[in-house]
């Protein structure tokens, strides 16, 4: 016990406590633009010392960037600011806009074969853009190239080996709220990855069909 009688705190709970500042730190940063840390600290009603060791986290975390701003009297001051990493923490409904706009497609007799076009004609542009990173590689080299691709576009992927097989999994869909309405996007995923391996790929299960995962078995790996 503490002198005044009140027990010390938890190491869980100074945990969750430092994580909701940096949290906080962040939603400020977001909300009101760059600041130095003792404008936080104002903000925060904590010491700026405390303030810099929440900012030492967060930039180690890539989620802040530090500025030299010169003033007009006075020392040059570092400003922090969101890194695109940060703002992707933030809630985004891109997914809304997308269905808004396909749905408008989907209405009007004249326009409801544009879906299958717009997603063809991506399809047809994630090839041209990987196509070369599987050139010269192996089957397998192109697996794990292909995992690299999806991790970076937020699929978490993993991929294992079963038998003579190689299985990449899949999960997380960034595009599930399209892919449950329009099963175009989960045709055009299945057949890019045929191309850019070169080899049949076989859906083995579906999130957006109800299952815990994407699984893809590849043949001939």
């Amino acid at each position: 016990m503490e002198p005044n009688g009140t027990p010390f705190m938890h190491k869980e709970q100074a945990l969750r406590q430092e994580g909701s500042t940096r949290q906080t730190v962040l939603t400020l940063l977001k909300t009101g633009g760059p600041m130095n840390a003792g404008e936080l600290a104002k903000q925060l009603q904590i010491t700026e010392m405390a303030v810099r060791r929440h900012l030492s986290t967060l930039e180690r975390d890539g989620l802040i960037v530090p500025n030299i701003v010169r003033q007009a009297m006075g020392r040059p001051t570092h400003m922090f600011s969101l890194t695109e990493q940060a703002e992707m923490l933030f809630p985004r409904n891109y997914h809304v806009l997308a269905l808004d706009l396909l749905e408008e497609l989907e209405e009007d007799p004249e326009t409801a074969a544009m879906i299958d076009r717009l997603f063809e004609g991506r399809k047809r542009k994630l090839i041209e853009r990987y196509a070369p990173r599987m050139e010269g590689k192996s089957l397998s080299e192109k697996v794990s190239e292909l995992a690299a691709i999806q991790n970076d576009g937020g699929y978490m992927v993993h991929v294992e080996t079963d038998g003579d097989s190689l299985v990449l999994h899949e999960y997380n869909c960034p595009i599930a709220h399209v892919a449950d309405r329009y099963q175009q996007a989960c045709q055009c995923e299945l057949a890019l990855f045929r191309k850019l391996l070169g080899t049949d790929v076989e859906r083995t299960e579906c999130l957006a069909k109800g299952g815990g995962k994407c699984s893809y078995r590849i043949a001939g790996a």
